[in-house]
């Protein structure tokens, strides 16, 4: 229910966008320059995370040592990608109260960023807390919860790459 909620939250930025668009002639406004390349390179990073935390799945139940490293890779590379959004703020043209665009574009990624690292800071519970009765192989679920949402986050983010930097 959870992700349910989340996914309607993300949603009415999405319904947003696409009215917006739909109802301007020029859209992304005339002089926004967006970069591309970090982003992408954002988006690597986090499908990575999605890779790393599967794995980290993969390992329960075979040594909390190899579930720690999976999921300490997985934060950092969440962090990194949290560096690169907080570089893309900074060098944008435009700011949150410069149009429509600018406040959809910043409350879309700004949103989507507290989003990733609340799931850092998940995962990193989750890491010091792995010795935990709670997170065994066998009573796995907040643990498999807290992998669901990180993936969730990914998914999330493919759109919001997809429509900001794609959609014309």
């Amino acid at each position: 229910m959870f992700l349910a909620s989340e996914l309607m939250f993300f949603a009415a930025f999405f319904a947003a966008y696409y009215d917006l668009r739909a109802i301007n002639p020029v859209w992304p406004p005339r002089g926004i320059r967006l970069d591309v390349g970090p982003a992408t390179l954002g988006t690597i990073l986090l499908g990575l995370s999605s890779l790393t935390v599967y794995l980290a799945a993969r390992q329960f139940g075979h040594g909390t040592a190899r579930v720690r490293s999976w999921l300490i890779a997985t934060a950092l590379l969440g962090a990194m990608f949290l560096a690169i959004a907080v570089r893309g703020w900074e060098r944008a043209n435009f700011s949150i109260s410069t149009d429509a665009y600018g406040s959809l574009f910043f409350a879309m990624t700004g949103f989507h960023a507290l989003h990733v690292l609340a799931g850092i800071i998940l995962l990193l519970g989750l890491t010091i807390g792995l010795r935990k009765p709670a997170f065994t192989a066998d009573h796995r679920a907040g643990a498999e919860a807290i992998m669901f949402y990180w993936h969730f986050v990914f998914v999330v983010w493919l759109g919001i790459w997809a429509t900001i930097y794609f959609v014309r």
